[in-house]
């Protein structure tokens, strides 16, 4: 809580400690420049929100970010419908487009097998996944989760539920450092690991 007493600054501050990364004191420096700022910005800011929660939903083939059913990466007819890159967030998606190396289409799991979180493998898209394999015309799965304990697992009970499959499943090389998150390392190491992919 700030000192001063102000409902309205201690509500937007509460908002903003909440977006992931950000701590009480940056929330207060945002809140802070927010006021300071010109009427027209906080307005801008708003509205940008609200649009993106109003026009913006998940694709309902890949679940990555779309406008309308379908993302624009599935919408492409440039895009290489034979791999299927599978990845735990859209912010992973973001971070794999920015390389220019992979150019095949994406399924997003929403997360990854963690039982310790409670989160198992019905709570992901893995039946949408499974069921994509049979249905679409993909010969390669490249699976591009973060090389995390939880990852490895969910890499592992995706090989093993496709192991009957004709599907070449592989992964991408160790260029990308155990313990990290794909949307914190740069571009070329992502491009580098999606040209050194491995077979699983």
């Amino acid at each position: 809580m700030n000192t001063l007493g102000i409902d309205a600054l201690d509500t937007l501050i509460n908002q903003l400690s909440k977006l992931p990364g950000i701590g009480h004191k940056t929330a207060q420096r945002l809140a802070l420049f927010i006021l300071k700022s010109e009427p027209a910005y906080s307005e801008a800011l708003a509205g940008a929100i609200i649009k993106l929660k109003q026009e913006t939903r998940l694709c309902t083939r890949c679940f990555n970010i779309a406008e309308s059913e379908l993302c624009s990466i599935c919408r492409s007819p440039q895009r290489d419908n034979h791999t299927l890159c599978v990845v735990e967030d859209i912010v992973d998606v973001m971070a794999i487009e920015s390389s220019n190396e992979y150019k095949g289409l994406y399924h997003v799991l929403g997360g990854v097998i963690s039982p310790l979180a409670g989160i198992m493998q019905n709570d992901l898209h893995m039946k949408e996944l499974f069921e994509r394999v049979e249905k679409e015309p993909i010969k390669e799965i490249l699976l591009a989760l973060n090389p995390s304990t939880e990852g490895e697992a969910t890499m592992l009970y995706i090989s093993r539920q496709l192991k009957e499959s004709p599907v070449r499943i592989t992964r991408i090389a160790s260029g990308v450092p155990i313990g990290s998150h794909l949307e914190y390392v740069d571009a070329a190491t992502i491009g580098r690991a999606i040209l050194s992919r491995q077979d699983l």
